[in-house]
């Protein structure tokens, strides 16, 4: 099959498809979707080979790449294995705010064991009123002496059951918006944490998500990231960085669907000619090479742009939310073109949609993300705009 556009590449691409093919990454991300569990054993092949933390600083125990190059790595891991080790590689990234502001006995005794695969570490944000509108955040933290309290729930917590601490965002009473929100690190064992794992996700059953109550959790001061009331603040460089990265994982999986789906017509007989020579099929393929390409570029230039503060975040987020968007019309158009047996589970296509159909919700819904680029064409205070 002659490549149109050709796929990313890297020199460090031998050796991710080695490690692929090494540890069956397609087969167990399909397994995953039919027997949902933490991949405990792939996250730790995963760290000792160095793929978690692509763009973490070699200090720390990470592989040190820029952005870009990081993002064609996660596409890979996408093309090769679906979203799940993908996100597995990134969790260090969904981590920075413990790597960039916690104490160095939090980073050395959390954060580089998970660059290592040997502990996990999740994000709490979201709440049952309080998902993409963070000033909407209840759960609340007193300081009680050498400790601060938390009281409150978070919802669709990603492997609520798994992790060994986690991430939590909280606020001082009488607060309001987002000054008063702290971050913390919070030993999921300690007293007064309570885990559930909802039913069964649409997709990245993996995850296992579910909601993690905390009564009257004392929390050691020593575990509080950075500044008190500074949480909001430390998460946003990270999730802009995440989308952007996020978005080549995306693009990725959706090009393994479309690579097999171009195969696929061209070899397929109706009607006594190919599929490839029906043209409402042909031209569809090459609208969603021509959408993945085109989305491709300009997830790489967003990406380039993080140094320029929100409107470099603004374009991460735009990034997502086409990527995503890109994403789930080329798989559907896979489903489509298989009949069928791309509708079933025999191929990989609909899980590929279900998981990627994610992409629109978490970090960031692609409504909120497009009222952010908004803001950025039409700031608050400009005319017109109060």
């Amino acid at each position: 099959m002659a490549e149109l556009w050709a796929i990313p590449d890297d020199p460090l691409l031998p050796e991710l498809r080695a490690f692929a093919s090494r540890h069956r990454l397609g087969e167990r991300g399909r397994a995953l979707d039919r027997s949902p569990e933490f991949p405990r054993a792939e996250f730790r092949a995963l760290g000792e080979a160095g793929w978690l933390g692509l763009t973490v600083r070699p200090g720390l125990g990470g592989r040190g790449l820029p952005p870009s190059r990081a993002a064609v790595l996660l596409f890979h891991l996408g093309y090769l294995g679906g979203t799940v080790f993908a996100k597995l590689s990134l969790q260090p990234e969904f981590s920075s705010v413990l790597s960039d502001h916690g104490s160095p006995k939090a980073v050395e005794e959390w954060f580089r064991p998970m660059l290592r695969g040997e502990r996990l570490v999740g994000n709490q944000i979201t709440e049952a009123q309080a998902g993409s509108d963070a000033t909407a955040l209840a759960t609340t933290v007193t300081r009680d002496g050498g400790s601060y309290v938390l009281n409150g729930e978070k919802t669709e917590v990603a492997m609520a059951g798994d992790t060994e601490a986690a991430i939590v965002y909280a606020r001082a009473p009488g607060t309001s918006g987002h000054d008063g929100i702290s971050a913390f690190l919070v030993p999921q064992d300690l007293p007064g944490v309570h885990r559930t794992v909802e039913a069964m996700d649409l997709g990245e059953r993996w995850q296992r998500r579910g909601s993690v109550r905390y009564d009257h959790v004392a929390v050691p001061a020593d575990l509080r990231l950075g500044e008190e009331g500074a949480g909001f603040r430390y998460v946003l460089p990270e999730l802009a960085q995440d989308r952007g990265l996020l978005a080549a994982v995306y693009l990725g999986v959706a090009r393994a669907s479309w690579d097999e789906t171009v195969r696929y017509v061209g070899q397929r007989v109706a009607f006594r000619r190919p599929l490839s020579d029906q043209q409402s099929v042909a031209f569809a393929l090459v609208d969603d090479g021509l959408r993945l390409e085109t989305a491709w570029m300009f997830a790489l230039r967003a990406l380039s742009r993080l140094p320029e503060g929100a409107a470099g975040a603004a374009e991460t987020g735009l990034a997502k939310a086409l990527a995503t968007e890109v994403a789930l019309a080329t798989i559907d158009h896979a489903i489509q073109f298989h009949g069928g047996r791309g509708y079933s589970g025999a191929l990989p296509h609909e899980q590929r949609w279900r998981d990627v159909r994610s992409g629109s919700i978490a970090h960031g819904p692609s409504e909120v993300l497009y009222r952010a680029a908004a803001r950025q064409l039409w700031p608050r205070g400009s005319a017109g705009n109060p």
